[in-house]
């Protein structure tokens, strides 16, 4: 679950021995005014798994919520949100857990397509007694997703479930540049040009072998004989349904053929919006010179946060930044498409995602999936209360600014 940074000393060690940098070792639920651990949560509780791109500031927005309320008790329930990936192994896709009391130990959701699953079959239900009458609750009440409803997702209608608005983001592309390394990867490529990119359709021209970056770009391209190395996030993620299938109109979601993780086990593919992975370097995985052929999809507002707000993993956080997450940009740095730079410099010049994104195909709504009510506007009843439009997520404009995001006025809304 949430990730409270100052418990990184172990994942420190962790992400040494891995190569890799990674979140803290010790997850939620934790009580927030005693800070021991709550795990499962109690049966009564509100739970939610999913998005890997939103695990953070829903982290942030249910622990703020839990410290406000002094007791957790049926009628004041707290509001928990899994992790996507245990926090001391990003490449482990095959953890079980207990998601509340009372509940069948099942695998940890990776991603928003496997957060819509778990909520709408298969997590089944739990109880409890409360001044003595017994209620039957679902072990699951919301998923985190970081893309858009898709044909092949429940309905929005009757058991069904509801989309509803949290906030705004937008993906980019990635390259390994962020401290100036040496990248073949040019800045502000089209929309065009990406769709070929990672399709692995950039055709043989000017002299050079198709998908090179002189067959896309002519003989004038650094490294113009080098074959362009598009890669995507694991299976499930919403920043790869987005990307490739939204944003892109490619018709599949797989790893790009013609790039070096095409053959990858799922547990070897990076995670969303991460630049830790082996997989960006060569030679020497743990070492090796960043790859500068890697192309990858990135989340602006993830790396906003990881960049401007979260302390270094394997140290604690300030209090003046996050509470959760940490900075796994890595050697990964952002670039513009299309003449939009990914951020502009917002309040005391940090930093924030670029407001023009929202004119755009690379914008996104970052959502919160329930099941579908019959009440007004189609979020059950007990959930009103946090996404709703006066709900308390849409309230919290600050905390969604911090995790990178940027408010909207159609937060609540439901589709």
């Amino acid at each position: 679950m949430r990730i409270i940074k100052s418990l990184v000393a172990a994942a420190a060690v962790a992400a040494v021995a891995a190569g890799m940098a990674v979140a803290p070792a010790m997850a939620e639920p934790i009580n927030p005014h005693t800070g021991k651990l709550q795990n499962p949560p109690n049966a009564w509780d509100i739970v939610g798994v999913g998005s890997e791109s939103t695990t953070f500031v829903v982290g942030g927005l249910t622990y703020a919520y839990d410290k406000a309320i002094k007791k957790d008790t049926p009628a004041n329930p707290y509001i928990y949100s899994w992790d996507a990936v245990p926090p001391n192994n990003m490449n482990d896709t095959t953890q079980q857990i207990v998601v509340k009391h009372g509940c069948k130990k099942n695998l940890r959701p990776n991603g928003s397509s496997a957060g819509i699953t778990a909520l709408v079959g298969g997590y089944g239900n739990t109880s409890y007694t409360y001044k003595g009458k017994k209620h039957t609750v679902p072990c699951i009440d919301f998923a985190r997703s970081s893309r858009p409803r898709k044909t092949t997702d429940p309905s929005f209608g009757p058991g069904g479930v509801a989309f509803v608005v949290m906030a705004g983001d937008a993906v980019t592309y990635s390259a390994t540049n962020l401290k100036g390394e040496k990248t073949n990867v040019p800045n502000n490529l089209s929309l065009a040009q990406l769709t070929e990119i990672f399709g692995c359709t950039v055709p043989k021209a000017h002299g050079f072998n198709a998908n090179t970056w002189g067959a896309l770009l002519g003989s004038g391209a650094k490294g113009a004989s080098q074959a362009i190395d598009p890669i995507l996030p694991q299976a499930g993620s919403g920043t790869l349904s987005f990307w490739a299938t939204t944003a892109l109109g490619l018709t599949s979601t797989s790893e790009p053929t013609c790039g070096s993780a095409a053959s990858l086990s799922t547990p070897n593919q990076p995670e969303e919006n991460e630049g830790t992975s082996n997989v960006f370097r060569i030679g020497d995985k743990k070492t090796g010179k960043p790859n500068p052929n890697v192309i990858y999809p990135f989340s602006v507002g993830a790396f906003v946060a990881q960049a401007y707000h979260d302390a270094k993993c394997g140290h604690k956080p300030t209090k003046k930044q996050n509470r959760f997450g940490c900075d796994i940009n890595g050697i990964l740095g952002l670039d513009g498409i299309s003449g939009v730079v990914p951020t502009v410099k917002g309040p005391g010049g940090i930093p924030v995602t670029n407001p023009k994104w929202s004119s755009t195909k690379f914008h996104r709504f970052l959502y919160n999936v329930v099941p579908y009510a019959t009440t007004a506007d189609h979020i059950p009843s007990y959930l009103e209360k946090f996404f709703g439009r006066k709900g308390y997520f849409c309230k919290q404009t600050t905390i969604l600014k911090d995790y990178g995001d940027m408010p909207t006025g159609g937060c609540g809304l439901t589709s």
